[in-house]
Order: C-alpha cells, then structure tokens, then sequence
C-alpha cells in the first residue's frame, strides 16, 4: 500500500511521462496539444482519461447541467457513431444518464481495460498502448464533427 504522498507521486509521474510520450504527435489539425488535459473547446464536452488501480478509461463526457440540453447533445453524437466507430475501430460503450465521481449526472461515450494500476509501472507500456491510439483517434473524429456541436451550444 502507498501512502497519499507516494501515490499523487505515482500518478503525477505517469501522466508526466505520458505527456512527454505523446508531445511531438500533432493534432489532426496539425497544432500541437496537451493530450493529457486536451481541450475540446466546446463547453460541457470533455475528454477524459483516467487510470487507477484496477482500470483505465477515456471517455467522452457530456456534462451539460439542462437534462435535455446534454440528451440533445448525446443524441447529435450518437448520429456520428457509424463514424466514431470507424475512427476508433472498436465499439464503446454509449451511457445517455451515469454519475460522475461527483454524484453529477452527465452522458457517456467510453472505454476501459481492467487489470491495469498505475501503481505498477511495469503496467505503463500498456496503460499507454491503451491510451495513445484512442486518444489520437478521438482528436481525429472531433476535428471532423466539432463545427456541428459548436454550432448547438
């Protein structure tokens, strides 16, 4: 067991080294980015990844506080899956109403892999295997579609 000071190291240290892993990789639009915190520049639509000590996960989050704005919202992403599906080259899962680590209900669009910690560096290489081609590919797919959800909210 870490104490909380060894664990906000771990974590820390992961997303430092895969920031570093991922920095000379350009965005589809050809500008770079900070995949590690990336910036949808839509309001109430973020990217999210997350690793703890039994999974990773990235999704899509849709946090919208009107109900039936973030359902119109999901709905509009829900008409791209053909092509979302295609871009990451595997099904996610696609939650209309979950919770937050807040208790906020918000929309979902995502993946996980289980067995992994972050406090295993030997787990790493495949924590960023998991991360690096679906995190590119998203950014691809946004820089398709993101004109439609600017223009809903």
């Amino acid at each position: 067991m870490y104490s909380k000071e060894e664990s906000v190291r771990l974590r820390q240290q992961f997303w430092i080294s895969f920031g570093q892993y991922m920095k000379p990789v350009p965005s589809a639009s050809g500008s770079t980015v900070n995949w590690t915190n990336y910036k949808t520049g839509v309001k109430n639509i973020f990217f999210k990844m997350d690793v703890d000590k039994k999974e990773a996960f990235i999704s899509i989050q849709l946090s919208h506080p009107d109900a039936g704005i973030r359902h119109l919202i999901f709905e509009q992403f829900e008409e791209f899956k053909a092509m979302f599906s295609n871009e990451m080259g595997e099904e996610w899962d696609w939650i209309k109403d979950a919770t937050d680590d807040f208790g906020k209900t918000v929309s979902l669009i995502s993946t996980r892999i289980t067995g992994v910690s972050i406090f295993n560096q030997q787990h790493w290489p495949e924590l960023i295997s998991f991360f690096k081609p679906r995190i590119i590919a998203l950014d691809e797919f946004w820089d398709n579609v993101k004109p439609v959800f600017e223009s809903l909210v």
